[in-house]
């Protein structure tokens, strides 16, 4: 029994380090790395000068691009050079760039940086000539004998019928070789995130042209990652059907491009929220890569894929479809796609982790209770007590066993007098003593282990859904998928100091320590005084730990104990122990 009681104190432990050990020392090394990095390739921004390269010839696609100054401009003033068509649609704001026809210019109506009220709106994209570009391209490659130069590349100058591009009016880019070749490019948004982009090629010429549609994103700079185990953060896409995600790190490490033929699916690159995703046409088999160049000092990073050579005949045309998304993964407009156009799989652009069986199912019910009651937190506060009845009978159980046990401490203490340091015989008794009173001290684990993945799988849904994102409870907290922003160590704001990362310790946190202790109060002690003392450590250790969580998870934790503590005092009352 000491042994089984051991290994549980083990794995208790074991997960406190290895959290403790993430959130007070693998972050902030993370973080500090991240920002030296950032630091440096500034410094290196500030060298180089503005070079734009000509796409490569042959089978290749292009991978160049134009490079920032060496002061490079703000998202405004690059975009108020050259020809643009405004994009204005109810969730999207921006440019498209008639030189090269790319969307580079995207900010996302619906979301700010900050709840502040004059915070702007998060960019998605940014032009070439930024310090971060990041951008999105169609076009064509040359195969057989047709030049390079017969087809636009990221220089072409494009001319533009209609005015802005919104989802009732599409705008349709034009472009003559002057070698008899005319290219147009159809470019249509709906009221959400995605873009259809329709290539059609005409050949006047007296012979044959052959060429592959292609559609490449290409990102400047490796972003700000939030350094969580849970998250993914980087190339993403459903290739033949299956999941494949890729780190920044990797395809630098790599050396050599990720290639992997498929028909349908998508790829692309994902941030927390946001995802810029490309979409063939379905039905057509594509050649995907995925790879990192060093471009005067700086990572760039590019997914891209090519379709099938076409052959267009004297007096002949070809026509593709191409779709880009580029918004917020949302999960009603995810499902969306993913019904409608027949996405493979587009809604596990949200990272659902390990227990997605559980975590799809979680989100689904907090979000109906949080539009229901027109408050994320209140839907947790209800979602918290469907999940308490759903484990009632099983909680019972283990608080049963609970009750029985502390009925039994007096008899313990007994044994304990009566054997003093004889361990082995001590344990002998206890067994013996439980299997008089039949209690079995484990089944009081059985529901603690089966509540870890609906813990975790909860801790994703607050963490990975942009539902939650800046998505307010009451009084001093605004976003509950931040951590509590009060700390006890200014006094909760008297004090005008801003204490470190690791001593913000909020009302909530606090507030879950000490639910966690009355739980320990009123669970029957154990028999090894350091046992003892290391479990009613444990709720100071997880106060500190929490404090970094995300505020609804922490809410969620607090009120779980508090609906446990008033089960538990029922039936500790109703079968007659004493509650101390």
């Amino acid at each position: 029994m000491t042994d089984q009681k051991n290994l549980i104190l083990a794995i208790v432990i074991s997960v406190a380090i290895l959290f403790g050990f993430h959130f007070f020392y693998e972050l902030p090394r993370q973080r500090a790395i991240q920002e030296d990095l950032e630091r440096q390739r500034a410094l290196q921004a500030e060298t180089i000068q503005a070079s734009e390269s000509a796409p490569a010839v042959g089978a290749d696609l292009p991978t160049a691009t134009t490079l920032p100054a060496p002061v490079a401009p703000t998202q405004a003033e690059a975009v108020s050079t050259g020809e643009r068509i405004k994009i204005d649609t109810p969730r999207l704001h921006g440019t498209v760039n008639l030189r090269g026809g790319r969307i580079d210019d995207l900010t996302l109506a619906d979301y700010k940086v900050t709840q502040d009220d004059d915070s702007p709106e998060v960019v998605l994209l940014s032009p070439s000539a930024t310090a971060r570009p990041y951008f999105a391209e169609f076009g064509w490659i040359p195969a057989g004998d047709t030049p390079a130069s017969a087809l636009p590349g990221p220089s072409t100058d494009w001319t533009a019928t209609g005015g802005a591009l919104t989802p009732d009016s599409p705008v349709t880019l034009t472009w003559d070789n002057g070698q008899g070749l005319v290219f147009e490019r159809v470019v249509s948004v709906d009221r959400d995130y995605m873009f259809t982009v329709t290539q059609r090629v005409r050949n006047t010429t007296d012979r044959a042209v052959s060429l592959a549609p292609y559609g490449r994103v290409q990102r400047v700079g490796t972003p700000t990652l939030s350094g969580f185990f849970i998250l993914h953060e980087g190339p993403i896409g459903v290739l033949d059907g299956v999941l494949r995600e890729y780190e920044y790190e990797e395809l630098r490490d790599e050396g050599q491009p990720f290639t992997e033929a498929t028909t349908g699916g998508w790829i692309g690159f994902t941030d927390k929220y946001w995802l810029v995703s490309l979409i063939p046409d379905p039905a057509a088999p594509v050649d995907v890569r995925l790879f990192h160049q060093a471009q005067a000092g700086l990572d760039a990073y590019q997914i891209d894929y090519r379709s099938q050579v076409q052959t267009v005949q004297p007096g002949g045309s070809y026509e593709t479809t191409h779709r880009l998304f580029a918004g917020a993964k949302q999960v009603s407009i995810l499902d969306a796609y993913e019904n409608d156009l027949g996405v493979t799989r587009f809604s596990y652009a949200v990272d659902w982790g390990w227990f997605y069986f559980l975590t799809k199912p979680f989100f689904y019910g907090l979000d109906f209770l949080g539009r229901l009651f027109g408050n994320f937190g209140i839907g947790i506060l209800v979602f918290t007590v469907f999940l308490r009845l759903v484990f009632f009978p099983l909680a019972n159980k283990q608080y049963e066993s609970m009750a029985k046990m502390k009925k039994l401490q007096p008899k313990m203490e007994e044994l304990k007098k009566r054997y003093g340091d004889d361990r082995q015989r001590f344990s002998e008794g206890m067994m013996l003593l439980y299997k008089q009173e039949k209690v079995n001290p484990l089944s009081g684990c059985l529901p603690i282990l089966l509540q870890i993945p609906v813990f975790f799988a909860l801790y994703k849904v607050l963490f990975v859904t942009i539902e939650m994102r800046h998505a307010p409870f009451f009084g001093w907290i605004q976003d509950l998928s931040a951590p509590d922003p009060t700390s006890l160590f200014n006094l909760f704001g008297l004090i005008p100091w801003d204490p470190p990362t690791i001593l913000m310790i909020g009302v909530w946190p606090l507030l879950m320590g000490f639910t966690m202790w009355l739980q320990m109060k009123l669970n029957p002690a154990q028999p090894d005084p350091i046992q003892q003392k290391i479990f009613m450590i444990l709720p100071f250790v997880f106060t500190f730990m929490m404090a970094s969580f995300p505020a609804g998870l922490v809410i969620y934790w607090t009120w779980s104990n508090i609906l446990s503590i008033l089960q538990q005092w029922v039936i500790m009352r109703r079968m007659g122990v004493k509650i101390t």
